[in-house]
């Protein structure tokens, strides 16, 4: 089996890669739904060579990874709402099953967004897999995610662009430091919005 599982890698790694890689500035999109559903995929990484070579459109990298993130991200949803309760309880004790029933009831747009801003080592997948089993609706989920990763990824690419692909392993050790620059960004933009809509008299 691991020797199964480590063809795998290498197949996937040096032969369908490279081969999405053809598709062009597609190939964002159908690599981040890869990693989202079931083939985990260093997508960080993978941005960082794209954003670096097409600095001018740095930002729509971010969109169309999100957007495959979002959709990638309806496989372990829908595997959750089918009747994950019982997978879920196998994996987490009910303490923790009943603290993230409450956090759902309580606010699952937030639920599922801020899971999805953080960078790894954060249990995304638990996340989505849970807003399944607890039958958070679909255009919601699918929009939180969105949201989450393209906060996540414009912050990512800001500081590759200001730092270089490098920015990948800057993310990834120094994670507290990151998530802090990715709620700060997440803030500011939600204040401006705020402020533009009480400006011109659409909010409330």
């Amino acid at each position: 089996m691991k020797a199964l599982l480590v063809h795998l890698a290498h197949y996937w790694q040096f032969v369908i890669l490279p081969a999405l890689a053809k598709l062009g500035i597609a190939a964002t999109f159908v690599v981040s739904a890869f990693d989202s559903s079931f083939i985990p995929v260093p997508i960080d990484a993978f941005l960082a060579v794209y954003i670096w070579a097409d600095k001018h459109h740095f930002w729509l990298y971010p969109v169309l990874a999100a957007a495959g993130s979002a959709v990638g991200g309806l496989v372990p949803y829908w595997i959750g709402r089918a009747g994950g309760e019982i997978f879920l309880l196998k994996r987490i004790d009910r303490n923790k099953f009943d603290k993230l029933r409450e956090r759902f009831e309580r606010q699952e747009f937030l639920a599922v967004l801020i899971p999805s801003m953080l960078p790894p080592p954060t249990p995304w997948k638990l996340f989505v897999f849970s807003a399944g089993v607890f039958e958070m609706r679909v255009v919601l989920f699918m929009l939180a995610v969105f949201l989450g990763r393209l906060v996540r990824w414009m912050a990512l690419s800001v500081l590759i662009i200001r730092f270089g692909p490098g920015a990948v392993d800057l993310v990834a050790h120094h994670a507290k430091g990151a998530v802090l620059a990715i709620l700060a960004l997440a803030i500011l933009g939600f204040g401006m919005w705020w402020w533009r809509k009480k400006r011109t008299g659409k909010l409330g």
